[in-house]
């Protein structure tokens, strides 16, 4: 089924045809990494879906990519080029909590102040940043709690490890996952952070094995979670393994990621006919392949964006006040993702997590009881 319904909600045409240059979003993220080609791949799809319905009001949409490298420093200079390029009416990015953060204020700023949608960036410390800044996933004021509350009444845990990102990504996972893990009744016993160049991480499992933790959370990115199921492997621990969302992705790793479980705000699976459309439309484009939450939540920004311009006008301000009224003084956004609905934070509280797990190679949701 082609996700006809959720083009036409979005792309009705004005009354007049228009015949103006193109309407330029700009996208930003780490789109030379893999957890970057699933944002850069559904933005286009959604472009393409909304071209080839005829446009905004009669203008084509285009996307500006800028590859900011996950790198804090070279997201200011992506955010300051975006910024000062007039075409750009509003920006989709960017992925990882540090960037955006980094990024936020430049696109707040000035004479000028430009949109910026976040897909997947869930630090606590974005919200209320800026006015222009808004975000289609929840904080990880949802995803550690809820990864605490599971550890504890589904798989029965009493005492935690976590190895944890030093970034803002994971910290704000592991405080927020601590908090309601000791207010349940569980006892973290201990915290460890490291850093992309940490070579090994086996010292931390060693010590923790020693101190007898029945649940490991990786608060972590990708690569270090691979290191530590590798190490943990080669110790013979086998702890059920709790992450946040940035471990989207550990799944094509196979056997070694089997039986992961992370939080996510959104999975392929959802029962929903319109992700049930994007999913189909996202496999014929890209063979085969499956979106994840950071596509997923740019596919919906897009249209979100589509709507915005539509109804309200290109202008970067009009484009700010009309989604500051959505989901209060104006209708809710219903995308694939589920019903998007700001806060005067630029947040979407009502959005929730889900608990997935690695099957076969596969992240399919996990049964919370």
């Amino acid at each position: 089924m082609r996700s006809t319904a959720l083009v036409g909600v979005a792309l009705a045409l004005a009354a007049c045809s228009g015949s103006g240059g193109p309407v330029v979003l700009g996208l930003a993220g780490p789109f030379g990494q893999p957890r970057g080609a699933s944002m850069l791949k559904a933005a286009q799809l959604a472009v393409n879906q909304i071209n080839a319905k005829g446009g905004l009001r009669g203008r084509p949409l285009e996307l500006r990519v800028a590859d900011d490298s996950g790198s804090e420093d070279v997201a200011v200079r992506i955010a300051a080029q975006l910024y000062a390029d007039p075409a750009v009416v509003a920006v989709i990015g960017h992925l990882s909590s540090g960037t955006t953060l980094a990024a936020a204020r430049v696109y707040g700023a000035g004479a000028t102040p430009v949109v910026m949608i976040s897909p997947s960036a869930s630090s606590p410390d974005l919200s209320g940043i800026s006015p222009y800044v808004f975000r289609v996933c929840p904080s990880d004021l949802q995803h550690g709690p809820h990864l605490a509350r599971f550890a504890l009444q589904v798989l029965g845990a009493r005492r935690a490890g976590i190895i944890y990102v030093n970034n803002d990504y994971g910290r704000g996972v592991r405080r927020t996952f601590a908090a309601e893990f000791a207010r349940l009744g569980g006892t973290v016993v201990e915290a460890d952070p490291y850093v992309p160049t940490t070579p090994s991480l086996e010292p931390y499992l060693s010590h923790m094995r020693r101190g007898g933790v029945d649940v490991l959370l990786l608060a972590a990115e990708r690569p270090g979670a691979e290191l530590a199921l590798r190490e943990m492997r080669a110790l013979g621990v086998a702890w059920p393994v709790l992450g946040g969302d940035a471990l989207t992705g550990i799944e094509a790793d196979g056997p070694l990621a089997e039986g992961v479980r992370l939080s996510s705000a959104y999975l392929p699976d959802r029962r929903d006919e319109r992700n049930a459309a994007f999913v189909t439309d996202y496999a014929r484009a890209y063979q085969g392949e499956r979106p994840d939450h950071r596509g997923a939540g740019a596919y919906d920004a897009v249209f979100l964006l589509a709507r915005a311009v539509d109804e309200a006008g290109a202008a970067r301000r009009a484009i700010r006040a009309y989604l500051a009224g959505v989901g209060h003084g104006r209708a809710a956004f219903d995308g694939v993702t589920g019903t998007i609905a700001f806060d005067t934070s630029g947040d979407v509280p009502a959005k929730s997590v889900v608990i997935g797990v690695v099957r076969d190679g596969r992240l399919v949701a996990q049964a919370e009881q």
